[in-house]
């Protein structure tokens, strides 16, 4: 969820299968570098209920797009892809809504050899938010965290779920012990955190 430390375990994760001399893609979400991701962005900071619309339509096509980026020619490049935000968004959606979407995402989208869900109380979450001093985004309130939160819980099973409520090396730590990607037995890889 915003404000766990997605983009830090991910970072961390890059940069460990590189000093492994594995070459890496890195995909964020929203893809800033797209005009698709710089539209997404823009309607999360709305509070509409068309905003959340398009938001999740232009998140979807982003999503899409990196995994056409990782099947193409640009992705065979590389030995391990790392996504940050893919399956899970389906959370920001309702209670109804997300079961019936992570049944979808299971069934049409490719399985990620890992996926990583970095777990974290919502109110460290929104703490964090705050101090970024970004503007707050639709999704960015403790109630609206704490009920992500609960929907990611309910369908992480099989993953690998690390507590980022301590310290960075007790992240890295849990990191290194858990996730396991970039090794004999995965040559070529594709993380999802």
């Amino acid at each position: 969820m915003d404000g766990s430390g997605k983009t830090t375990v991910a970072d961390m994760l890059v940069a460990e299968l590189r000093s492994r001399g594995r070459r890496v893609l890195l995909m964020n979400h929203p893809n800033v570098d797209t005009l698709v991701g710089r539209l997404e962005q823009g309607f999360l900071h709305g509070d509409s209920k068309l905003d959340v619309i398009l938001s999740t339509m232009l998140y979807i096509a982003d999503v899409l797009h990196s995994l056409s980026v990782m099947r193409g020619r640009k992705g065979r490049e590389y030995d391990d892809v790392v996504f940050v935000r893919y399956s899970m968004a389906v959370a920001y959606l309702s209670d109804s809504a997300c079961m019936k979407a992570h049944r979808a995402v299971e069934l049409l989208l490719p399985t990620p050899d890992v996926a990583v869900l970095v777990d974290i109380d919502p109110r460290i979450a929104i703490n964090r938010i705050f101090s970024r001093g970004d503007e707050l985004e639709v999704f960015e309130t403790l109630d609206k965290l704490t009920s992500i939160r609960n929907r990611m819980l309910g369908i992480s099973e099989g993953w690998v779920v690390l507590n980022n409520g301590g310290d960075m090396e007790s992240l890295r730590a849990q990191m290194n012990a858990e996730v396991k990607v970039g090794t004999d037995e995965a040559p070529r890889s594709h993380a999802s955190i």
